[in-house]
């Protein structure tokens, strides 16, 4: 397994690269730069543009400038935000945390409700609970995640009792650490509805079909035959095969959710990576787009490796060479 991990590693080093490369090549395609605004502006000189992209290697080759980035970032130096006026590490990593939490808390989420309520209508196949069950499923997946995020901010501005945006009240620094948490998870629990609500569906739906599919095969039937007790035949025998293609899907929910979370972020005004990569592409700030790039791939990757390693963990016969 490590030796498998250490080659997953290398190998990703190449792919980070190439879909930076291609980051880099269209943005360039795409017309104008950022100093193109400043130019307009009367107050800043000619003079000072031409320092700053003699500064930042702009007046260079494309290639030269993307060979000088590769070269700063082998020495974790992500460049320079010409919007925001500040490194772009000490940029993305607060908003990548703050998009880490959402995540994560989505994540938590999804997986607790959507597996116990999948389990929950293949063992009562037919029944009223699994045609409610199905019926949901086909609601919350039809339903647009940005027009259900306005729903549920029409009702908190209503009802009061939660907030409409952010990640933290005004007077945050003052509340005790117990009422920081609960100011925290009152920011966090619509956008985590909002993000989860679909993938709650989805997961339900594939757990159901793959607890269905397991339940029909011989060995169950044996189990039963033994007397061994209904709850034991569904959650040590069925259950650990039927989820292990679910654990597949692990590493592309969490990348899926650090990605998708973008509109979520921008309509509940939730500080991150997706807020920020948005202002980076429109503002055409090229550093701060190909780190966020960037972070994004690295996510991906660590999902899918920890997809593989849970997956042979789960199930003996899998075994990486």
């Amino acid at each position: 397994m490590l030796s498998y991990i250490i080659k997953r590693i290398l190998v990703a080093i190449p792919l980070l690269l190439a879909m930076s490369l291609l980051t880099f090549i269209f943005m360039q395609m795409t017309p104008g730069n950022f100093f193109d605004a400043l130019k307009l502006d009367p107050q800043i000189s000619p003079e000072t543009i031409a320092r700053y992209e003699k500064l930042y290697h702009l007046d260079k080759p494309l290639l030269v400038q993307y060979l000088q980035w590769v070269r700063n970032l082998f020495k974790l130096e992500f460049g320079y935000s010409f919007f925001y006026h500040v490194p772009v590490s000490s940029l993305i990593a607060g908003r990548l945390a703050n998009t880490f939490i959402l995540a994560l808390a989505s994540l938590l989420f999804t997986w607790l409700v959507a597996l116990p309520l999948g389990i929950w209508a293949a063992v009562r196949r037919n029944e009223w609970s699994d045609r409610i069950l199905s019926l949901s499923s086909f609601i919350f997946l039809s339903i647009p995640s940005f027009f259900l995020a306005m729903i549920l901010l029409y009702l908190a501005s209503q009802g009061g009792l939660l907030p409409l945006g952010g990640i933290r009240s005004a007077n945050f620094d003052e509340l005790s650490l117990f009422g920081q948490w609960l100011d925290l998870l009152k920011h966090l629990l619509i956008p985590t509805v909002v993000i989860s609500l679909a993938s709650i569906a989805a997961l339900q739906r594939i757990m159901r079909g793959n607890m269905l599919e397991v339940l029909r095969q011989q060995y169950i039937l044996t189990a039963r035959a033994k007397g061994l007790p209904e709850e034991r035949v569904i959650y040590r025998h069925a259950l650990r095969n039927a989820i292990n293609p679910l654990i597949t899907l692990f590493g592309y929910e969490l990348s899926g959710l650090l990605g998708g979370a973008a509109l979520t972020e921008i309509i509940c005004s939730w500080p991150g990576l997706g807020s920020l990569m948005l202002t980076a592409v429109r503002a055409k700030d090229i550093y701060l787009v190909m780190s966020s790039m960037l972070m994004g791939g690295i996510l991906l990757l660590i999902g899918n490796l920890i997809a593989d390693i849970l997956l042979a963990w789960s199930d003996p016969r899998i075994r990486y060479e």
